[in-house]
């Protein structure tokens, strides 16, 4: 049995980019047999730039609820708040406490950063021994991450290997990290990677008409109705083609090809498209963040079986450390 964890950051409402790219990928791995799932909100890996509590509150209320929306299975898999689980940050100063200054002064976290430090609290510093308590508490063997973000988990496995290393015993399993070079990149309006901090996301649990009219401002070239388009180039074409069938895509491809078909209509198809294909998701989605009481259920549920999990190994270490 692998055990897999995945953390999910509480930045903003997930949009169609982190649907594809994250959510339904992990959901879809967490149902494969042999798998066991820990997938966790990362609400306080967000204080590092977020410091509106209730813009926060919200934001976790709209992740939580796109996670059961797209079907996540609660009851076969855990999933919880970071916050409500005290050991992670418990693990983490204990993990501060073996990481060299230069490890994390070349994390890309800092680096990226580090030219404007007026602008680096020590939370976002530090943000590789939280990654590395987050993973190490449920002896994880695979962690799904994108390329930006193996470098954390090579810090994970420096980490735990010293922690080893000092108590002369293998208290922490020393994780995988799992890159998966089909996942896709989702074009946002503008072309560019699909990105909150860009703002061109598509958010598709917005009421209708707020939906259509952010996919009408998808940019496009000005070749004329009547005449033939370059699909392959078109970011509404690109979109449509990750939702669509086969039969679909062909059908769009021709009328780009025949002419007299024209951006608009494409959009049209394009929003009609994801009405219908996420029609249940939308339906759940608005359902969980109505019902908080229902939503709270299904996270404290995740938070008592990630406490069970997480005390075990926190007695590991507080035992060979001396604080038990």
């Amino acid at each position: 049995m692998s055990r897999i964890l995945t953390g999910i950051q509480s930045s903003g409402r997930p949009h169609l980019g982190n649907i594809l790219g994250a959510i339904k990928p992990a959901i879809k791995l967490s149902e494969e047999p042999g798998n066991d799932s820990f997938l966790f909100i990362a609400d306080l890996h967000s204080l590092t730039t977020i410091k509106d509590g209730a813009l926060r509150r919200e934001y976790i209320r709209a992740v939580a609820s796109a996670w059961l929306a797209f079907g996540l299975d609660t009851t076969k898999n855990t999933f919880w708040r970071q916050s409500h689980v005290p050991e992670h940050t418990e693990l983490a100063w204990y993990l501060n406490c073996f990481t060299p200054f230069p490890m994390l002064s070349n994390a890309h976290s800092f680096k990226d950063k580090s030219e404007r430090l007026a602008d680096v609290n020590a939370g976002l510093f530090t943000y590789p021994c939280l990654m590395a308590a987050d993973i190490l508490l449920y002896d994880a063997n695979l962690v799904p991450v994108g390329k930006d973000q193996k470098q954390h988990v090579e810090m994970t496995r420096d980490m735990a290997s010293a922690v080893n290393h000092q108590v002369g015993e293998e208290i922490f399993v020393l994780p995988e990290s799992r890159i998966d070079e089909r996942i896709m990149t989702i074009p946002g309006i503008d072309g560019q990677k699909m990105s909150k901090s860009y703002n061109n996301y598509i958010d598709i649990f917005v009421p209708a008409n707020e939906l259509y009219k952010v996919i009408k401002k998808i940019i496009s070239d000005s070749t004329p109705l009547e005449e033939p388009k370059n699909p392959a180039t078109d970011i509404t074409f690109q979109l449509y083609a990750l939702l669509a069938d086969e039969a679909q895509v062909e059908t769009m491809r021709q009328n780009y090809l025949n002419g007299g078909y024209g951006y608009g209509h494409a959009k049209k198809e394009l929003y009609e498209l994801i009405i219908s294909q996420f029609a249940g998701p939308r339906e759940k989605f608005n359902f969980y963040m109505e019902n908080e009481e229902a939503l709270e259920r299904e996270l404290r549920n995740g938070e008592e079986k990630a406490r069970a999990v997480a005390s075990v190994t926190m007695e590991r270490v507080r035992r060979k450390l001396g604080f038990n």
